[in-house]
């Protein structure tokens, strides 16, 4: 191959696989070089390089820079490829350690054996630089919606072809359950990473992610798109239901309807894109309780009881709505939960009333004991909102002098039993733990002496069971333990219950 035959073909390549120059170059002078330390019985590193002008190219054999004088030094081990820096020092003094000595040495002639190295390091160096080419140029676009054309279908997953060399894999637990696809369907996806590797593909796409569903909404609703309304979230089931939360930064326009369409032509769109998965539209609320009533939707809710603490909500709905709240094998609660980002419990509302009912009742008759009034006051009490006698004990005489019916006298009368009672009960507990005892099988439990047995038993843990029935943090505020030490105990006193599960679950 001539001078010009090689620039002839850096240009072919260059052009036809849109690749630098420069890296077709390299490709060559390698493939040069493995032509070159083949030609030899012995090894040998030799260095090529090609003038990018003329495509004349020039051949080296180096030897790199070895200190033998050094402390850990083992002297020169290879001979062909090693020059000690004492020697290479009489022709450079500048050279150091780590340096190459190059001689230039005849050239090998481009010729078929060449030609066929320098084709599979130049198609291997073009690949490299492809992959390389498609990382950088995807790697802003995660989390943008992608298309393009199936290719090959293998075992449930699809490789997909992106256009412009770049190709893109959705494994099998990212594709929509069901969902009937042929090679040389248009589809589209949602980017969820990119991979810089060396074989193997490198885009990797999602059509289960709620990401995808959002970016639809994006695509069909001009609306979104311009930021006149803004997804809040989604949750998906995939190919079967999914729920979207909207909220509109315009007060003329309605996020709902607008997400819907003439006749429902917008959602239809996104449903039909991933087959056939029904979308429900939520209003976004900045209340959390009626956003949560909206994400039941279509359920009618008839209470909610939030508790903040352990972020969870009850929601009561009639008996008739309750296979639809709960939804098909818990979907919509689901769902809503996910969306919502509250653990929600469906109830059935008639159970809640009685349960209700039941509680009310029991507090009422607390409080014919406890405070020595009659039913009627004390069912008063009840529906006021008063759940405990120490509530009436502290709570402002001027609250409870805003009771229909409740005048001075009685408000100082109701004050008064309720601290006594609470003082007695206090009492009471006192004389408890003072008399208390550990039981047997607390005091024989390894790791617990005789001494903190009984000051346990005067804090109210008296058994095996009360100590497996506590925290880590309940120990250390009330005996002072080390963490590790409670938690050790507290370990040793749940064996028990451990080797019951175990022997249940034998039988």
């Amino acid at each position: 191959m001539s001078d010009k035959e090689i620039l002839l073909v850096v240009d072919v390549f260059s052009n036809e696989r849109d690749i630098e120059k420069s890296i077709i170059f390299e490709a060559m002078e390698s493939a040069l070089e493995s032509a070159t330390i083949a030609r030899y019985e012995f090894p040998i590193k030799a260095r090529v390089a090609i003038d990018r002008v003329t495509g004349a190219y020039t051949t080296f054999r180096r030897w790199q820079v070895v200190d033998t004088n050094a402390e850990l030094s083992k002297g020169i081990e290879f001979p062909t490829t090693q020059i000690s820096l004492e020697v290479a020092e009489m022709d450079d003094a500048e050279i150091e350690e780590g340096d190459f000595v190059e001689d230039e040495i005849e050239s090998v002639e481009f010729g078929r054996i060449s030609a066929q190295t320098a084709k599979q390091v130049i198609i291997h160096k073009v690949r490299e630089a492809e992959r390389k080419k498609v990382a950088d140029a995807y790697q802003d676009r995660v989390g943008e919606l992608v298309t393009g054309v199936i290719k090959r279908i293998e075992k449930g997953s699809i490789y997909m072809d992106l256009g412009g060399n770049a190709d893109a894999y959705i494994p099998r637990d990212q594709m929509i359950p069901r969902e009937a696809v042929r090679v040389g369907d248009r589809i589209r996806g949602y980017l969820k990473e990119v991979r810089t590797e060396a074989r193997g593909p490198q885009l990797f796409v999602s059509r289960t992610a709620p990401e995808l569903l959002i970016a639809l909404f994006k695509l069909e609703v001009p609306e979104v798109a311009e930021g006149l309304i803004d997804v809040l979230g989604a949750a998906r089931d995939p190919g079967s239901r999914a729920k979207i939360a909207v909220k509109s930064n315009d007060l003329r326009i309605d996020p709902v309807g607008a997400c819907v369409g003439m006749r429902g032509s917008r959602v239809q769109t996104i449903s039909n894109e991933l087959n056939g998965e029904r979308v429900d539209i939520i209003l976004w609320d900045g209340n959390d309780a009626q956003f949560v009533i909206n994400a039941m939707s279509p359920a009618e809710i008839e209470s909610i009881d939030v508790d903040e603490d352990k972020h969870v909500m009850d929601v009561a709905v009639s008996s008739d709505s309750l296979s639809q709240a709960i939804g098909r094998g818990g979907q919509n609660v689901r769902l809503a939960t996910e969306l919502t980002g509250w653990e929600l419990n469906v109830l059935d509302v008639d159970e809640v009333n009685k349960d209700t009912q039941e509680e009310l009742g029991k507090l009422v008759q607390t409080f014919v004991e406890d405070l020595n009034v009659d039913q009627d006051i004390a069912t008063v009490l009840v529906e006021v909102g008063f759940n405990s006698v120490e509530e009436i004990a502290y709570v402002p005489a001027s609250e409870m002098l805003e009771i229909e019916g409740f005048d001075e006298a009685l408000v100082d009368t109701l004050r008064s039993r309720a601290k006594d009672m609470l003082l007695i009960s206090a009492i009471a507990v006192e004389e408890k733990i003072e008399v208390a005892e550990p039981a047997e099988d607390l005091l024989g439990m390894e790791g617990i002496s005789e001494e903190l047995a009984y000051e346990m038993a005067a804090k109210g843990i008296v058994t095996m069971d009360d100590l497996a029935e506590q925290a880590v943090d309940d120990l250390l505020e009330i005996l002072g333990l080390e963490e590790e030490v409670a938690a050790k105990l507290i370990m040793k006193a749940r064996e028990p219950w451990f080797a019951n599960e175990n022997d249940e679950v034998e039988k």
